[in-house]
């Protein structure tokens, strides 16, 4: 017996039916959920007012503690962390300065290196010698990076006074207290503005600041302030070598002067700046001041008697200008070295690290030198001995007077201002050509 067989037409009825039922529920349940949403808008689950805002104080409160916990934790590591950052801080300090003295024994340790790479890889490429006649070598050594952690506090005084990173600097004690005040008086009257005095002792920074003069005193130094506060001329001329190496370091081109000086006009005006050292020299013509060949007779050696030998009179220490260059550091460091060992002059000391040259055991200065105009950068001889008795000499004004071949400094810069400033032609005339001791 074959059971009942259903056709196309009852499935798909079945299926219609099915889908129906699904639809109506779906309607139906939609529609009790808006009623009891509608009926009950706090939910089945009410808790009272004062019950949640209890529990709700219960959370704050909990909350609170937790905060507070969070924010103590907080300021620990806070504390924890800027105690870190100040240990890094002095550490990175530490090691720029290691850098730095690592920087300075690495160029030391150069110096024997061949003169022509070592301007190769300062100052560029190699080049091809031009024609004949038209090649000059290297004369202007570059100048060094500024370094302001040197001494920071000196660095803002020089940023004040300065212009165009140089500016003429003087050391004085009480000593020289009245020469003083006619340098910083015949500084003004030409107009300079960029001056510095390094007082010291404690009677001399005071006079500056009563005369409106810009003064630098160092922090305290016992070995510097001892010298500094009773030492005669040449021996606070010897500081001058130590004193004056934080003005390159920090990047100032400086024009060291005595105190014993007058100024008849701008100096500024007047320089090359083309090496490393500029300086007026103690010569009192042609041949003195630039160089000149002497020739030695020594009858013994018959026929090679006589032998050419080269002379120039001294640079003077107590009026030059020098640039911030590695050359110029390096000679202060030099000069201050031996000074600290030797007794010696400092003029003396100055001038052989200048010129001596390299030999068996001692490597000379790589340093670039200029003598100044002798009858505009004059010295006392030249005015006292030759200027004041020639009648067309006398007519040139210099640009500055070093009172260096006489004791009686200070009559006779008095006289100078007299003669060159107030025009009293007999001011000169009273005093012999050389010294009266």
């Amino acid at each position: 017996m074959f059971g009942r067989r259903e056709g196309p037409l009852m499935r798909n009825s079945a299926q219609s039916l099915r889908k129906s039922r699904v639809i109506t529920a779906i309607v139906i349940g939609v529609f009790i959920g808006c009623v009891f949403a509608f009926l009950f808008p706090n939910g089945f689950f009410f808790v009272a007012p004062h019950t949640a805002t209890a529990d709700r104080h219960i959370s704050l409160s909990g909350s609170n503690t937790q905060e507070g916990s969070v924010e103590c934790e907080y300021s620990d590591r806070a504390n924890m962390l800027k105690s870190e950052f100040v240990a890094v801080s002095e550490k990175n300090a530490e090691l720029k300065k290691q850098v730095r003295e690592l920087t300075e024994r690495l160029r030391l340790a150069e110096q024997g290196k061949d003169q022509a790479q070592k301007q190769f890889l300062v100052l560029g490429k190699q080049e091809k010698a031009g024609p004949f006649g038209t090649v000059k070598g290297l004369r202007t050594s570059p100048t060094v990076v500024p370094d302001e952690s040197v001494n920071p506090r000196l660095a803002r005084i020089l940023e004040k006074v300065a212009v165009k990173k140089e500016l003429i600097v003087a050391l004085a004690n009480s000593n020289v207290k009245e020469m003083l005040e006619v340098w910083f008086t015949t500084i003004k009257r030409v107009g300079v503005t960029n001056y510095l005095v390094v007082a010291l002792d404690e009677e001399i920074a005071k006079y500056c600041e009563s005369n409106q003069v810009p003064f630098y005193k160092r922090d305290p130094d016992e070995g510097i302030d001892a010298i500094g506060r009773s030492g005669g001329n040449h021996v606070v001329s010897g500081l001058k070598f130590r004193i004056l190496r934080e003005f390159l370091q920090l990047g100032y081109s400086v024009l060291l002067s005595d105190v014993d000086i007058v100024y008849l006009q701008n100096p500024f005006d007047h320089l090359y700046r083309d090496s490393d050292v500029e300086s007026m020299s103690d010569g009192h013509d042609n041949k003195t001041a630039y160089g000149y060949n002497n020739v030695f007779d020594e009858p013994a050696m018959g026929w090679a008697r006589f032998a050419h030998t080269m002379r120039i009179w001294v640079f003077n220490s107590g009026f030059f200008y020098i640039r911030p260059t590695i050359p110029s550091i390096e000679l202060l460091d030099r000069v201050a070295t031996r000074l600290s060992k030797e007794k010696a002059w400092d003029q003396a000391v100055f001038n052989e690290e200048l010129f001596y040259p390299s030999h068996p055991g001692y490597d000379g200065l790589h340093a670039a030198r200029r003598a100044m105009d002798f009858y505009l950068f004059m010295n006392s001889k030249v005015l006292f001995k030759t200027v004041r008795n020639d009648a067309s000499l006398s007519k040139l004004k210099p640009v500055i007077i070093h009172v260096n071949y006489h004791p009686d400094k200070l009559p006779r810069m008095k006289a100078i201002v007299e003669y060159y400033v107030n025009g009293n032609q007999e001011a000169l005339k009273s005093f012999p050509e050389g010294s009266e001791w």
